[in-house]
């Protein structure tokens, strides 16, 4: 089943299950994104809070291979 993954911090931005761990968007953005090794999937550890990081965010969106990265907002 595709849902979110529990890591996640609330809010806009989330990333789903779809997650393949090519840990792109730690490394676009590692002031929001985090890696959990163990499991093998990347999460939301703090949402943007200025329109750098939300650009930042939206190139993740873009190049994410597997269109994990999810905006609800």
């Amino acid at each position: 089943m595709i849902g979110k993954i529990l890591e996640n911090i609330e809010g806009r931005f989330y990333v789903d299950t779809h997650c393949i761990n090519c840990s792109l968007c730690p490394e676009i953005a590692s002031q929001i994104f985090a890696t959990n090794h163990e499991k093998g999937y990347e999460y939301v550890k703090r949402q943007p809070c200025n329109e750098a990081e939300l650009k930042l965010v939206a190139e993740a969106m873009t190049l994410c291979p597997a269109s994990a990265i999810r905006d609800n907002g």
